[in-house]
């Protein structure tokens, strides 16, 4: 996996689709585009607490059909606990499950597509491009 896209990326994909996002999105090679299975947690909590859980959920089981899902597995897990407490100790906290994302992503050597970069910027060694600016 090259690209690994955040919650929120993926929200404006759905809800929006973008067309130069969506063509840089179709463009890539299958594998190379993916999510953390934490942020399909988040989208999967999305949809049960939507008023329109049959229509959202079809929609997001369409955008799924190209992206890998990675696992969120041991080595994600060790990179998870030192990137947050190098955060937490400068005093630099963010979301633990944007953390869990970064932490994977980096374990995995993918750049995160994140409309969120002022949060992400925050993680060493973390490559972030925000392909909705």
């Amino acid at each position: 996996m090259r690209f690994m896209l955040d919650t929120d990326s993926c929200i404006a994909l759905i809800k929006r689709k973008p067309a130069p996002v969506l063509r840089r999105l179709m463009s890539l090679a299958p594998g190379e585009a993916g999510i953390s299975a934490v942020t399909l947690a988040e989208l999967r909590y999305g949809v049960a607490k939507s008023a329109q859980r049959e229509k959202n959920g079809l929609a997001l089981d369409e955008f799924l059909l190209p992206l890998e899902v990675a696992d969120f597995d041991e080595p994600a897990a060790v990179i998870y606990g030192m990137v947050r407490a190098g955060l937490e100790k400068a005093g630099t906290p963010i979301g633990p499950l944007d953390t869990q994302i970064s932490a994977h992503a980096l374990s995995l050597g993918a750049t995160l597509v994140s409309h969120n970069t002022r949060e992400f910027r925050r993680i060493p060694g973390l490559t972030v491009v925000d392909w909705l600016a």
